[in-house]
């Protein structure tokens, strides 16, 4: 039986290629923006394009924080996609400007420092040996980014009882997160639905873990 993901449809993302791909990797998809439909879904992935703020603003007239927090809560699977990543992190800096994120995470995203921006096309990751998203992909698989911002220091430390998120990086100018991997909560910068194969093979690993 395919598992049942929602593609959260508030405002922002590539939804219908999104929708697409997760097809294509085995899944049922609906794209939404309705509550009970996100939360009852055996997946949620949450896509973001464009501004940090804009995203933000548009998670929350869907109550996507809320959607998100409660499916964690029950140990229930989220995916984050480009600014949909940014989002789960505790607030973005724009031209100057702080916009509070949901705070899953804490950590800013900020402007890369890079001398070319934005950061668009194909780039390889350094992911953890013992990461699920990448198993089976080498280490010069290639992945899709379009971005000029993202998290340069990963903040939240292990403590006692408590296991330390997987983190993939990635170099543009500066080194950043490309991808995190806590529990339920899983999130890329990149576009695994621009990938091609690799990205099916990601979409597919994540699918795996419902």
């Amino acid at each position: 039986m395919k598992p049942n993901i929602v593609v959260l449809d508030y405002g922002s993302g590539n939804l219908r290629s999104a929708e697409r791909a997760l097809a294509r990797a085995g899944a049922d998809v609906t794209v939404t923006p309705d509550f009970d439909a996100a939360l009852a879904a055996d997946g949620l992935v949450v896509p973001g394009v464009g501004a940090f703020a804009a995203c933000m603003t548009g998670l929350r007239s869907v109550r996507g924080e809320q959607i998100i927090g409660r499916r964690l809560a029950g140990g229930r699977p989220v995916l984050g996609i480009c600014v949909g990543m940014q989002i789960l992190f505790a607030r973005g800096v724009e031209h100057g400007v702080e916009t509070e994120g949901c705070g899953e995470w804490p950590g800013t995203v900020e402007r890369l420092d890079a001398p070319v921006l934005p950061h668009m096309g194909w780039n390889t990751v350094k992911a953890p040996a013992e990461s699920v998203l990448f198993a089976g992909l080498d280490a010069a698989t290639r992945f899709y980014f379009v971005h000029s911002y993202g998290v340069r220091e990963w903040e939240l430390q292990a403590g006692e009882g408590f296991r330390q998120p997987l983190v993939t990086w990635a170099e543009h100018g500066v080194p950043f997160v490309a991808a995190v991997e806590n529990g339920p909560l899983m999130a890329t910068q990149f576009h695994p639905e621009k990938s091609g194969d690799a990205g099916s093979a990601l979409l597919t690993n994540w699918l795996g873990t419902l």
